[in-house]
């Protein structure tokens, strides 16, 4: 069993993905054309968001947002360390300086007292993650201390596409968002792309540029940071195909990970609370302390798993000994104790019902 099957995702849609291609090629309008501009305004809408620009993937998100919201060189950000290095690795670019937050260890997102200290010692803006698809449980009190203290707050929904807080989607409560429409995604494309959204035109406009190259009329370059970052018209259509069901998949995924966490009972197994419609179970991630063992037991039947994160970023090899003071005790013990499960929508009961079974029957 896949950690994620995407070709019975794609075998569900394709007809419907064949049409869309088939009508990107008929209309010969292959980069910013049609298709993505209805794709930007059908996203948008489903956000609540007023301005939504494609991009190439999320990383090129998150460092277009931070670059428009204002973030220069050595500029101190702070984001959290337990999500894979996407963050850090669009800072690295800019040349700004992480300030690195610790999680909390239920949700493993972000808190407002760890917000709090990151601000107080610099920080001139905050990246929060909704990690695993979990809506950051604190995210509307962060968002009001950001703006009281005149800090940028951005939004990662890369794992959390279609998540509410109070019936708002993820992605509105910052000064901007960003989006990752890698296929594994809860909306994903055929390939990679991203995008950000943002209720602020300036925001929007700075972002418009910045994906191409800069221009501010073609082949006029006046804005430093540019990256050549587009989505396609392709995976434009194939977005626009998906996203009509993106709630229903959701609801779906939702319901393979409450059936876990009300399931699997294991002494040595600590399985997420699972929520409401502030949870899209992108990644269904469970905690023992002795992963490697129960890896090898759920290998041994055929089930596949994964590690999301084993590695913090600040212990990561290319920053050497950087960071070696640095201390974050829920961070180090998640990535020693997390492993993700199979949590997709197209998972069949029997499939979720062997998972189960296989992890209860596991003897320590």
């Amino acid at each position: 069993m896949l950690l994620n099957d995407l070709s019975a995702h794609i075998q569900g849609y394709k007809v419907q993905l064949k049409a869309a291609v088939g009508a990107v090629i008929d209309g010969g309008w292959l980069v910013l054309g049609p298709h993505v501009r209805q794709f930007e305004k059908a996203f948008a809408q489903y956000i609540g968001a007023a301005h939504c620009v494609s991009l190439a993937n999320g990383t090129d998100a998150i460092e277009l947002a931070l670059n428009a919201l204002g973030v220069h060189r050595d500029d101190r950000v702070a984001t959290t360390a337990n999500a894979g290095m996407y963050t850090s690795t669009a800072l690295l670019a800019i040349g700004a300086e992480p300030i690195y937050m610790d999680v909390d260890i239920d949700s493993r997102n972000v808190s407002l007292s760890e917000v709090h200290r990151a601000i107080d010692v610099g920080a001139k803006a905050v990246v929060v993650t909704h990690l695993y698809g979990l809506a950051v449980p604190e995210i509307q009190d962060i968002a009001v201390l950001c703006k009281k203290r005149n800090v940028r707050l951005l939004e990662d929904c890369a794992q959390a596409h279609g998540a509410r807080v109070a019936g708002r989607c993820v992605g509105t409560f910052g000064d901007a968002a960003s989006f990752s429409f890698y296929p594994t995604k809860n909306l994903g494309a055929l390939g990679d792309g991203g995008a950000l959204v943002t209720n602020n035109p300036i925001i929007a406009e700075q972002v418009l540029r910045l994906r191409q190259y800069g221009w501010t009329s073609k082949y006029q370059v006046e804005i430093a940071g540019a990256r050549n970052s587009r989505l396609d018209e392709m995976q434009a259509a194939i977005l626009s195909v998906f996203l009509p069901d993106l709630d229903t998949k959701n609801e779906r995924r939702r319901a393979v990970a409450s059936r876990y966490s009300q399931l699997i009972r294991h002494p040595d197994v600590q399985v997420p609370t699972v929520y409401g419609e502030d949870f899209v179970a992108h990644l269904y991630v469970i905690r023992t302390p002795r992963r490697n063992a129960l890896r090898a037991h759920l290998q041994a039947s055929d089930i596949g798993t994964d590690i999301h994160y084993p590695i913090p970023d600040y212990r990561q090899p290319i920053f050497a000994d950087r960071y070696a003071n640095i201390r974050l005790p829920n961070t180090e013990r998640l990535s020693a104790e997390i492993l993700t499960l199979p949590c997709y929508p197209e998972m069949t009961d029997t499939q979720v019902g062997k998972v189960i079974a296989t992890v209860n029957a596991w003897r320590t």
